[in-house]
């Protein structure tokens, strides 16, 4: 164990100008050491048959009575049996373990898409999750730790748009909660999630189904549907083709704008979707009626590309393509209302059984036990359907 040195004041300790180690006193093997214009605390001890010199710090931000605390701690260290570690060390320790723990909002949401993003189906689901929340979460949430994210910091985000735009910011509130429970499981947080919504938010706004406007896709009524039929099928180009192939087959737009000729059988009048390719993620068999087949019979064949309806340069069409067709023809609808107008048509004017309807329009059963013992597709039954449909509005 070093000596103690006579115990020097404040004054003295200041006084000392010349190079070298100076021992101060007061605790044992602690010196201020004054080397090429630099005045620093070193503290001198015995680890086992190891001597270390160990910094304490810069003269005088770090005082002659902090350097003797630190020093003293040090020393009762060594006595309990523990490996000294010096205060520089220590702070770089919690400053690297801090980072290591304190991350953003901003970085947090970032990890997050590039976690969940391959579950998604395509890229427009991962930029509508960036643009919501770059523009309504980012400005009070960006630059903060997930850690201290509370209440009022969520409240920010959504009270300015409850009210106007409660869709987007129902959605917001979702994915916030999200983030926040990714942060949580990361061990980046801890506690209960602030953007949660029952038991919680649900006491401090208002419900969105008490102030949010539902505004359905606007649909052509069912009895208007021959004459609509009539006039589309004087229109010239591939996107009135896709339009009144979609109305056949009561399909999505997506669906159709990225049909493939290797999708249909038309031996078989079958549309085999995949499951990649269906809002609900299960490939889906349209029955196809006979109008709907000679209208793929005429469909002109474009070497090189497998899709039934491509764009100018072979691309998949737009998704305003077909609205586009729908404007020209004076049309306030919009083609996923036919969706809806083909459902209108099952249950007003025939005697098919809603769940076959909702087999055609491929909806998720919401009754778990229906769907259990739903077994196959009613194919054949459909295809009654599909064929029926397609003789009304020809009418």
């Amino acid at each position: 164990m070093p000596k103690v040195a006579k115990q020097l004041s404040d004054r003295a300790v200041a006084a000392i100008k010349t190079e070298g180690r100076h021992a101060v006193g007061g605790i044992a093997g602690l010196h201020l050491r004054i080397s090429a214009g630099y005045r620093g605390w070193v503290l001198r001890v015995q680890v086992g048959d190891q001597r270390k010199d160990m910094g304490l710090g810069p003269y005088p931000a770090v005082s002659l009575l902090e350097a003797r605390d630190k020093a003293r701690k040090i020393h009762d260290d060594l006595r309990n049996g523990q490996v000294p570690i010096s205060p520089k060390v220590r702070q770089r320790s919690l400053i690297a373990s801090k980072a290591a723990t304190e991350k953003t909002f901003h970085w947090c949401a970032s990890e997050y898409l590039k976690t969940k993003a391959p579950e998604w189906k395509n890229a427009k689901h991962r930029q509508q999750w960036e643009n919501t929340l770059e523009a309504y979460a980012m400005p009070h949430l960006g630059q903060l730790s997930v850690s201290v994210i509370d209440l009022p910091h969520i409240l920010a985000c959504l009270e300015p748009i409850w009210s106007t735009k409660n869709e987007t910011a129902s959605r917001l509130r979702g994915r916030i909660e999200s983030v926040l429970d990714w942060a949580t499981v990361r061990k980046y947080r801890s506690g209960e999630n602030p953007a949660r919504w029952k038991g919680h938010l649900d006491k401090v706004l208002a419900a969105p189904g008490k102030i949010q406007n539902v505004e359905h896709h606007r649909a052509i009524p069912v009895d208007d549907m021959p004459t609509f039929m009539q006039d589309l099928r004087t229109r010239a180009g591939i996107a009135a083709k896709a339009l009144e192939f979609l109305i056949y087959t009561a399909a999505r737009s997506g669906e159709v704008r990225g049909a493939l000729w290797s999708e249909i059988d038309l031996n078989k009048a079958i549309w085999t979707i995949p499951a990649s390719r269906m809002k609900a993620g299960v490939e889906h068999r349209v029955p196809l009626s006979q109008v709907a087949l000679k209208l793929l019979a005429d469909m002109p064949r474009i070497e090189g590309s497998n899709l039934i309806f491509p764009g100018t340069k072979g691309q998949v069409l737009s998704d305003m393509t077909m609205t586009a067709v729908m404007r020209r023809m004076e049309s306030p609808a919009v083609p996923h209302g036919f969706r809806s107008t083909f459902r209108d048509w099952v249950g007003e004017k025939t005697q098919f059984p809603r769940e076959l309807a909702e087999h055609a329009l491929a909806h998720t059963l919401e009754s778990k036990v229906e769907a259990a013992y739903r077994r196959g597709d009613a194919l054949e039954r459909r295809r009654e359907m599909m064929q029926e449909w397609s003789k009304f509005i020809s009418k």
